[in-house]
């Protein structure tokens, strides 16, 4: 697959192939489901609680004897069977991350990117890079590349200035090529790859 790289003005200035190895073939969805799946649990604050009988308020004093008042017997008003008694074995805080195989994140990583590429929303330029930090300039950059919605620019090394300048645009996400995966690339309109970052993914991705 050969695509037109084009640079910042949205003037053809070469062409690229991309290997079938990594753009092309079947789009394994579920690899892509698998790794979606883990940076969203990974993103999860887990600061859920509840309070067991150990931290509800309320007196820890027997409320009456344990024998002969025909009444059930009882230790404690926080007791998880009484109105507004503690919760037993209710959430508490923790980390609901955890580990794919390293193969599950590549393979679905690519399948992003292939669906992207087959789709034609992908997009390779020379460079991204800004002379100075200017929103108003960085808006007008993804206009003249016909860029609308939610976007993400990839590149080996981000240009700092870009980096600013593009980070209070609504939907628009700028990344190192080393840092993105599969959620990433499927939750966006468009895919803006330089033709460095083209390469590097091909390499990691075994093209």
């Amino acid at each position: 697959m050969t695509v037109d790289v084009v640079n910042v003005e949205n003037k053809k200035v070469g062409s690229v192939e991309l290997s079938d190895a990594v753009f092309g073939g079947r789009v394994k969805t579920d690899l892509i489901h698998a790794s979606v799946v883990r940076a969203n649990a990974a993103d999860r604050r887990g600061t859920h609680a509840t309070k067991n009988r150990a931290l509800v308020s309320g007196s820890g004093k027997k409320p009456w004897r344990q024998k002969g008042t025909g009444r059930a017997r009882v230790g404690e008003i926080r007791n998880p069977l009484w109105r507004k008694g503690g919760t037993v074995f209710g959430p508490q805080p923790r980390s609901y991350a955890y580990t794919t195989p390293k193969k599950v994140e590549l393979g679905g990583l690519q399948a992003a990117l292939a669906q992207k590429a087959q789709d034609g929303d992908l997009i390779v330029v020379d460079t991204l890079m800004a002379a100075g930090v200017k929103t108003k300039a960085a808006v007008a950059m993804l206009k003249t590349l016909g860029i609308t919605g939610k976007v993400l620019l990839v590149d080996v090394q981000p240009d700092e200035n870009l980096v600013t300048s593009v980070r209070n645009i609504p939907g628009v996400k700028f990344l190192a090529s080393s840092r993105i995966n599969a959620r990433d690339v499927i939750d966006t309109t468009r895919v803006v790859l330089t033709r460095t970052a083209v390469e590097k993914l091909q390499a990691a991705l075994g093209a």
